[in-house]
């Protein structure tokens, strides 16, 4: 194997201050992951709308939708690598060009092929969620951290939840195109804000840590700066993995349109068994990989992936559900005939409970360790699932339900990085991060294709058309809770830790700096 190429010193523009150390910075990254998650459900009101509008299909129209969730899952661990090699703030920067880009886009178009391509590059926006929560590992007091982290993993969902009665509220009261017009103006602001309020994270090379065993965190190196990553990006790695993430989420996305059986679809699924596994190969052989797969090996790591994906999946099950019973006319005998601005409105407040429950979190984290959080997060989500047999039959039992849902995904997803973070070493921190979060990507990939052939099996008929039906509803409720327990059973196997080491060693290391400027 080739000795690694050392290279010079990589800092971003902005220089660390003390003053930067505040709450602006948490405030400024937690808003510019919702604004990034807010993209994702941003033309969910208008897919009724947008064969009129593009002049094109349904089938086509929802290429719109499908672009997003691709560029996201392909670009979001290239972002995180090139952020741990170049620095965080710069990388967190140039996320926000293509929001922007893909914003404009949106608001320009007139056809299908422009849209796709805007929605695409507002998917590419995605790697701001995992570069702030790495680059928040960076710039915080250890004391800080667990909460701060906690609320900036919880912005998907947030932003998810926002993005419903917001983008309805304007589709209804205003242009379509207002919509992407005001996100590119959010995109722009939050861009000025990082500028601003942001200090540069330096990937600056440092003394290897010591890796870490498993169920342990790796020690970082003895000085107050991070410690840094070293190496050149793996550009034949970015594209195995981005060719292969394509092919599995594009069969489970658009499986139920093509045929499971189908060639296509089962070529997608071959191309991407094949082409993940050449991946593999070559990551393991690379000097400088894309993601260190001896590292996601890890029990800790490896554990919480999966479970990332199980709670993705259990995430995502009822948002599907909620949706379309509230929606639905009440001539069905179980539909309770909400408008879309109405029955964003009755699911927004789980959007809030998932913030609000973020420090309860990072106590409880702190208190007993993320294990344990991830785990008690997953047993809420299949409360609120469980909750939903006597619930589904008025708008506020249906509010009840996903704002306990979303507040066991507020306690989850704040737990994941923490345990991601606690078995990888500091240089490493923003390409495990965005691995993660495809992982959560996936789950919710797959929840749409499981829940929507559950769905489109268990119909009625009404009025010629061709409806989901009251027990089709509630089978796609009992998988999510089924799914949310078998995540609380996984979480059993992750090992348990009261204390984060690596936290524990960068106090001491900046307590020992601290002394030594000192006595200077």
């Amino acid at each position: 194997m080739p000795a690694k190429e050392e290279r010079p010193p990589v800092h971003d523009s902005k220089p660390t201050t003390p003053s930067a150390q505040g709450g602006g910075i948490v405030a400024v990254l937690a808003v510019a992951g919702i604004v990034a998650a807010l993209m994702q459900t941003l033309v969910v009101p208008l897919i009724g709308e947008l064969p009129q509008i593009l002049h094109t299909s349904a089938s086509n129209a929802s290429w719109t939708v499908t672009a997003t969730l691709l560029a996201a899952a392909v670009s979001t661990p290239t972002v995180g690598r090139l952020g741990d090699l170049y620095g965080k703030r710069r990388m967190l920067l140039i996320s926000t060009v293509p929001l922007i880009a893909g914003s404009i886009a949106c608001a320009l178009a007139g056809s299908l092929a422009p849209m796709i391509v805007g929605r695409g590059l507002q998917g590419m926006g995605m790697g701001l969620v995992p570069l702030g929560i790495s680059a928040l590992r960076d710039l915080l007091p250890p004391e800080r951290l667990g909460s701060s982290i906690a609320l900036m993993s919880s912005s998907m969902g947030i932003g998810g939840a926002l993005g419903l009665p917001i983008a309805a509220a304007v589709a209804e009261n205003a242009s379509w195109r207002a919509l992407f017009w005001a996100s590119a103006v959010l995109s722009a602001v939050i861009t000025v804000l990082i500028w601003i309020l942001v200090p540069a994270t330096p990937a600056t090379p440092a003394t290897p840590a010591t890796p870490a065993t498993p169920g342990t965190a790796a020690t970082p190196a003895a000085s107050g700066s991070p410690a840094g990553a070293r190496g050149r990006f793996d550009v034949v790695g970015a594209v195995g993995l981005g060719g292969g993430v394509i092919c599995l989420l594009l069969g489970v996305s658009k499986g139920a349109d093509w045929g499971w059986a189908s060639t296509t679809t089962l070529g997608l699924f071959a191309g991407s068994v094949v082409l993940l596994l050449a991946w593999g190969v070559w990551e393991l052989r690379v000097t400088d990989p894309l993601i260190d797969l001896r590292v996601t090996a890890r029990r800790q790591v490896l554990l919480t992936n999966i479970a990332s994906i199980l709670v993705g999946f259990a995430m995502y099950a009822q948002s599907l559900v909620v949706m379309q019973l509230l929606q639905l006319p009440k001539t069905t005998g179980y539909g309770l005939g909400q408008s879309m601005l109405a029955a964003g409105l009755w699911m927004a407040p789980s959007g809030l409970m998932m913030m609000a429950v973020s420090p309860l979190g990072a106590n409880l984290s702190k208190a007993r360790g993320p294990k344990v959080t991830l785990g008690v997060g997953s047993l809420v989500i299949a409360i609120g699932y469980g909750s939903s047999m006597a619930l589904l039959s008025a708008p506020w039992g249906l509010m009840i339900v996903t704002m306990v849902c979303s507040a066991g995904v507020g306690l989850a997803y704040g737990a994941m990085p923490a345990l991601i973070m606690g078995a990888v070493p500091q240089s490493e921190t923003a390409a495990a991060n965005s691995f993660n979060t495809v992982m959560r990507s996936l789950g919710t990939s797959v929840s749409a294709a499981v829940v929507g052939v559950v769905l489109s099996q268990m119909t009625i008929s009404l009025g010629g058309h061709s409806l989901p039906s009251e027990d089709g509803f509630r089978t796609g409720m009992l998988i999510g809770c089924g799914v949310a327990l078998v995540a609380a059973v996984f979480t059993l196997t992750l090992p348990r830790r009261k204390a984060d080491p690596e936290l524990q060693a960068t106090a001491l290391a900046e307590r020992v700096a601290e002394s030594t400027e000192g006595a200077r």
